[in-house]
């Protein structure tokens, strides 16, 4: 869970972005100026993180009304491993997947994930879980995200072959799990993919 600090600081910077965009008076727009320079600071300090670092983070603001950013990961169960893909960025491994993007749906999005992190391509059999990225015990993030998770079928028999931005890619057993990139995904999530690919009637996880 998020600590509540944190939660009202996006909070505060998401209703300042949201003024300043619709705002007109440019008095109300100086002041959510203001707040949001204060809410990035109390970012910054809370993550222990660069302010430069936050600004980054933060590049729609006043872009429009402030929405969470969705995040897609799917899974791949075979002969009772998962599929797990190892991030250069920081060397952790997670389900595949990252930003949806515009224009395509939310299941053709991570089958375009899975296709470029561990060419393998799969079909979708199904979403297993919505999460508020902030309510679980994920890595504490400046950002606010919703995260889809989605259990795929793989439709070709090819080996799995890291893409350009993965180090590795391969198979494992829920109790050999490797270390995981715990801003991208967590244990608890890897279990539900299990529990759904056991059970695929089961009602998709949410919250």
């Amino acid at each position: 869970m998020e600590d509540k600090w944190l939660a009202w600081t996006k909070r505060l910077h998401a209703i300042a972005s949201t003024g300043m965009h619709f705002g007109e008076g440019v008095y109300d727009r100086e002041r959510y100026d203001e707040v949001a320079r204060i809410a990035r600071q109390m970012l910054a300090e809370l993550g222990s993180t660069p302010i430069e670092r936050i600004n980054g983070l933060i590049s729609d603001f006043a872009k429009g009304y402030s929405t969470p950013t969705i995040d897609v990961r799917g899974a791949v169960i075979e002969d009772g491993k998962i599929l797990l893909v190892q991030e250069k960025s920081d060397g952790l491994w997670t389900l595949p997947g990252g930003y949806a993007e515009v224009g395509i749906s939310a299941s053709e999005n991570i089958v375009k994930e899975i296709w470029e992190e561990a060419g393998l391509r799969v079909g979708v059999r199904g979403l297993y879980g919505v999460f508020h990225k902030a309510k679980h015990a994920y890595d504490p993030d400046a950002r606010d995200f919703y995260k889809l998770f989605f259990l795929c079928n793989r439709i070709e028999s090819n080996a799995p072959i890291a893409g350009s931005e993965i180090a590795d890619v391969g198979f494992f057993a829920p109790d050999r799990l490797p270390p995981l990139s715990r801003g991208r995904v967590i244990e608890k999530h890897i279990e539900a993919a299990f529990g759904f690919h056991a059970d695929p009637e089961r009602p998709a996880i949410f919250d």
